[in-house]
């Protein structure tokens, strides 16, 4: 565990997925090794699921999705798309643990 990030704040990884999807399977690979590394709160969200239907509606064709959101300030439980920092379809673990740190900050 990392005593002092609790200082500093904590990160919420949100991963727009769906079933079938190569590239969804890598990018939760790449997601859950840097949570096992570094931990932070993770969620995933399979967008074909009936309640996911705004997130169907904006990723449809771009999963799969990473939102990096603080969670210091009060924002909602869910994510949003005006305060998260995103990459899409191919990432690396150092590019997602780059806006993990930023979300930390």
């Amino acid at each position: 565990m990392f005593p002092t990030r609790a200082l500093f704040g904590q990160a919420r990884v949100t991963l727009f997925t769906r079933a079938g999807c190569g590239l969804c399977d890598t990018a939760k690979h790449t997601v859950v090794q840097l949570n096992k590394r570094r931990p932070f709160e993770y969620v995933e969200k399979n967008i074909d699921d009936a309640g996911n239907k705004q997130w169907k509606d904006v990723y449809d064709f771009d999963v799969p999705v990473v939102h990096v959101q603080s969670v210091n300030g009060g924002l909602p439980k869910e994510a949003t798309l005006s305060d998260a920092r995103k990459l899409f379809h191919r990432m690396t673990e150092q590019e997602v643990e780059q806006l993990v740190d930023e979300a930390e900050k």
